[in-house]
């Protein structure tokens, strides 16, 4: 057989976009831990406070923290206190019911998704969007939202409630006692490590356990192409984000609450630093300027699809062999060298 003829398949048809979002102030209009603060009686300003402060604190000891997920810490010395005493991921996923969405949300999410049925040709190879959340936020908390049922995957910060002890493994039965509240941080995703579950995203590795998100995988066998993505979020802290799906052909807008001129000016000087190609407000409305920016790419990169998946299918047909006569025009533009049983 002739290997010139001779066509790799990739594992993925390629034919799904993603929407990657974060979820603070992005799909809502403020943090998700007002709502547990609220439920125990908290002091939200001297919580934040205090965070903002641990971070010098602990350095002053020889120990380096995560200003953007000691937060987490924090949590737990509120439980072991007894000021979050008996809080479980239970109880977190409860407070997520009572989240409040920016406007136009969760309707937005199947109404980008109806753009994949709008053409006979999206249809034809089966183009599907779907949506991701993002956040150094509480997972458990998102799933317990009103959003969740809309979502493929969340990606966020989580708790164990009772770690297993020492020796576990040599005991039939646990007899201590264990203390079902969270105690320890089992995930922490900040601001840089979002960028890893950009590519968990890109590769299938939250599909397929068994694809390590660093494994090298070439790009045709991906499940989804970072340039048929689109990240949203809400400003600087998503640069990292923000610059693996630009770099990579994708697309990255930023949004801000419509009363906050200081969000508005921050997406601005993101958009003339290059980091994002457009920003416009918190406003999922059928009719918002946002929604139409969203609907518009996702269009682009339906169009996109089809065209890779025609010009594929055009390459991958070989013109039939036929009788030649002797007069036959087209006799100089045979190849001589095609093999009729390849």
């Amino acid at each position: 057989m002739n290997n010139q003829l001779m066509s790799k398949k990739s594992l993925y048809k390629q034919n799904i976009i993603a929407c990657v979002w974060d979820f603070d102030k992005t799909l809502i209009p403020g943090y998700m831990q007002t709502a547990l603060f609220d439920a125990f009686g908290i002091d939200e300003k001297l919580f934040w406070k205090e965070v903002n402060a641990l971070p010098e604190i602990y350095q002053k000891k020889g120990t380096r923290v995560s200003a953007d997920t000691i937060y987490l810490n924090h949590l737990i010395s509120y439980v072991k206190n007894g000021i979050l005493e008996g809080l479980t991921n239970a109880k977190l996923r409860e407070l997520g019911k009572t989240l409040e969405f920016c406007p136009g949300l969760p309707d937005l999410f199947p109404l980008l998704e109806e753009i994949t049925n709008e053409s006979e040709a999206y249809k034809k190879h089966n183009i599907e969007l779907e949506h991701y959340i993002i956040s150094t936020g509480i997972a458990e908390m998102i799933r317990g939202s009103k959003i969740a049922r809309y979502v493929t995957d969340i990606f966020g910060c989580e708790f164990i409630e009772a770690p297993m002890p020492p020796h576990f493994s040599k005991q039939e039965e646990l007899l201590i006692k264990l203390d079902f509240e969270i105690s320890q941080v089992g995930t922490i995703v900040d601001n840089t490590i979002k960028t890893r579950y950009i590519f968990e995203i890109n590769k299938g590795g939250n599909k397929n356990p068994s694809i390590d998100v660093n494994a090298y995988i070439e790009k045709s066998d991906r499940r989804i192409p970072i340039d048929r993505m689109i990240y949203v979020a809400d400003g600087p802290s998503d640069i990292p984000c923000f610059s693996v799906v630009k770099n990579n052909g994708g697309k990255t807008y930023a949004v801000f609450q419509p009363e906050n001129d200081a969000e508005f000016a921050q997406n601005d000087a993101l958009l003339h630093a290059g980091r994002i190609h457009s920003y416009g407000p918190a406003d999922y409305t059928a009719n918002s300027a946002t929604t139409k920016w969203l609907s518009m790419h996702i269009r682009k990169i339906c169009d996109s699809i089809v065209c890779d998946c025609e010009n594929t299918l055009s390459k991958s047909i070989q013109t039939p062999p036929r009788h030649i006569h002797k007069d036959d025009s087209t006799l100089e533009s045979t190849n001589p060298n095609l093999d009729l049983f390849s």
